[in-house]
């Protein structure tokens, strides 16, 4: 799952960036401007869902937790930026929703110094694991692919 914070009306009374427009300049996070799209390098494939979320968390306001329901996901997997807002805010609502959350140490990041850590040690301390990158990668190869988990469960229920 993908996520990007934009917005399609950014002014005027018919925001849908509602009063968050008091803290950012509202041009930066619109809707199919460079800004907001996902980087190139980590591009989703086909199939694969992007949430517009108007919200920190990935969770507020958005179907990703029953997206993730759907999919027997018990677990994520949270990177990104900006570490105090989106991730935090996600990793928080994750642990709320009933999923365990990961943060990877080396796929976070954030334009304040010191942020970074001081957020990783809470979140460890509180509300899910941070975990190095050759730790995640390892069990993400363990995991079974869920194509092939619900052939298997298909097939036993048969």
């Amino acid at each position: 799952m993908y996520t990007t914070t934009a917005y399609a009306v950014t002014d005027g009374p018919a925001s849908d960036m509602g009063i968050w427009h008091h803290k950012i300049p509202v041009e930066v996070l619109e809707l199919g401007s460079d800004a907001v799209a996902i980087d190139e390098r980590i591009a989703p494939e086909p199939g694969e869902h992007v949430i517009v979320k108007k919200h920190a968390s990935a969770f507020f306001g958005t179907n990703l937790a029953s997206l993730l329901r759907a999919a027997g996901v018990d677990t994520v997997i949270v990177t990104g930026v900006t570490m105090a807002g989106c991730v935090r805010h996600t990793v928080e609502d994750a642990i709320g929703y009933g999923f365990r959350p990961i943060v990877v140490r080396e796929c976070v990041g954030d334009r304040v110094a010191g942020v970074v850590e001081w957020n990783l040690f809470d979140i460890d301390a509180k509300f899910g694991d941070v975990e190095p990158l050759e730790t995640v990668l390892d069990y993400l190869d363990r995991i079974e692919p869920f194509e092939a988990a619900s052939a298997r469960v298909a097939a036993e229920a048969g």
